[in-house]
C-alpha cells in the first residue's frame, strides 16, 4: 500500500497549489509581506496617510524638479524607504502617545556642515502625515549651519512625526554630509581654478539624490551612468590595446556621444592628443610633479596644433591635504569618489519641544 509522501523529518508534503486548504495561514499583522492586501489596507494598517503622488503640494514637487530631481524618483525613494522602517505598526509610538496629540519638533543640527536634503525630508514627513502637517524652513539647501542650528521645523500628529523621524534624518544627514565633504573641497580649491567632481560610486538608488547634494556643496557632477558619455578605463584600454585604439572605437560606436580617456603615463597622454582629437583626459594615480609634466604636455601639444588644449582631470588617491598642490598643476578638475563613498553622515536630530 502507498502511504502519504513525507519530506525529510517525516511531515507530510503538501503542495501549495493542490492542496490550499492545508497551505499554513498567515497573519496579517505579524506577517505583513504575505498578507495580500492592497497598497491603500496596508497604508491604514500602518497609520499613515501616504497621499496620492499627485496629492503632494505642487510647490514641493516643482523645488525638486528645480533642482534637477525627478519628483516622482524622490517620491518612489521616500515611499520605499517608509515602507522599509515601517511594515507594519509602529509599535512604541502607538503604545505611548495617545491618538489625536499633537506637538511641534525641530529638526537640528548637531555639528557645523553643510545642508542638502531639505526637501527630501519634507516629502517624507508630507507622505507620513499628509496635509495634516506643518513645516517651517530655518534654512536653505547649501546654507552653511554651525551645531544648534534649527534647520526644519515640523508640526503634527505626534505619533506620526515619530514615525517619520529616522527616514527623515536618514535622508537628510546622508544629503548633508555628501554636501558637507563637497564644500571641504571646495574651500581647499579657491583660487586655483580647478573644481572639485563626483564619481559613480554612490549608494545604489540613491545617486540623483547624492550628485544633487554634491551640487548643493559647491562640486560639478561627472557623468550620471554609463550611458551618460563614455569614460575609457584602464580595462577597456587593455582590452582594446591601448588608450588611442579605445577612444577611436567609442568614437566610432557613438559619434555623438561625449568621451573621456584615462591614461596613466605622459607616453600614453601624448600618443593620446597627438594622434586624436579627444578633448577630455583623467590622469589617473600620477603624483605632483608628474601631474604638473602633464598639464606642460597637453599644452604644448595644442599649441603646435592650434587648437585648445583637452580639459585635464586629476584622480585616484587624492585627499584635502594635497588637493591645493594638485590643483596649482593646472588640472582642470579633481575626481573625488570619497564625496559620495565615504562622507559621513551630518549629524541632526528631531527634538520634541517641551510640552507647557
Amino acid at each position: 500500500m502507498t502511504g502519504p509522501v513525507t519530506g525529510p523529518a517525516g511531515d507530510p508534503v503538501t503542495d501549495p497549489v493542490t492542496d490550499p486548504v492545508t497551505d499554513p495561514v498567515t497573519d496579517p499583522v505579524t506577517d505583513p509581506v504575505t498578507d495580500p492586501v492592497t497598497d491603500a489596507v496596508t497604508d491604514r494598517v500602518r497609520g499613515i496617510v501616504a497621499p496620492a503622488y499627485d496629492d503632494l503640494p505642487a510647490a514641493l514637487l516643482d523645488e525638486l524638479r528645480s533642482a534637477g530631481l525627478d519628483p516622482a524618483a524622490v517620491h518612489a525613494s521616500v515611499v520605499d524607504a517608509v515602507a522599509e522602517d515601517l511594515p507594519c505598526e509602529d509599535v512604541t509610538s502607538w503604545a505611548t502617545i495617545p491618538a489625536g496629540q499633537v506637538e511641534t519638533a525641530d529638526l537640528v543640527a548637531r555639528a557645523d556642515g553643510t545642508l542638502a536634503g531639505l526637501a527630501v525630508a519634507e516629502l517624507v514627513f508630507r507622505h507620513v502625515l499628509g496635509a495634516d502637517v506643518d513645516v517651517v524652513r530655518g534654512a536653505v539647501d547649501g546654507d552653511r549651519v554651525v551645531r544648534g542650528d534649527v534647520v526644519l521645523t515640523v508640526t503634527g500628529a505626534t505619533a506620526l512625526l515619530l514615525t517619520a523621524e529616522r527616514t527623515a534624518l536618514n535622508f537628510l544627514g546622508h544629503l548633508s554630509g555628501v554636501a558637507t565633504a563637497t564644500a571641504a573641497w571646495v574651500t581647499a580649491l579657491e583660487g586655483t581654478g580647478a573644481r572639485v567632481r563626483d564619481t559613480r560610486k554612490t549608494v545604489p538608488h540613491l545617486r540623483s539624490l547624492a550628485k544633487y547634494a554634491v551640487r548643493a556643496g559647491g562640486g560639478v557632477n561627472h557623468r550620471r551612468d554609463l550611458s551618460d558619455q563614455g569614460l575609457v578605463k584602464d580595462n577597456h584600454v587593455l582590452a582594446a590595446g591601448g588608450p588611442v585604439e579605445a577612444y577611436r572605437l567609442v568614437r566610432a560606436a557613438y559619434p555623438g556621444v561625449h568621451v573621456q580617456v584615462e591614461v596613466t603615463t605622459l607616453d600614453q597622454l601624448a600618443a593620446l592628443v597627438e594622434q586624436t582629437d579627444c578633448d577630455d583626459v583623467l590622469l589617473d594615480n600620477m603624483d605632483v610633479a608628474t601631474t604638473a609634466g602633464a598639464v606642460r604636455l597637453n599644452r604644448e601639444v595644442a599649441d603646435r596644433a592650434g587648437r585648445a588644449p583637452a580639459s585635464l582631470e586629476a584622480s585616484g588617491g587624492l585627499d584635502l591635504a594635497a588637493a591645493r598642490a594638485v590643483a596649482e598643476t593646472g588640472v582642470d578638475t579633481l575626481a573625488v569618489g570619497a564625496l559620495t563613498h565615504s562622507a559621513p553622515v551630518l549629524d541632526i536630530a528631531m527634538d520634541l519641544r517641551p510640552r507647557r
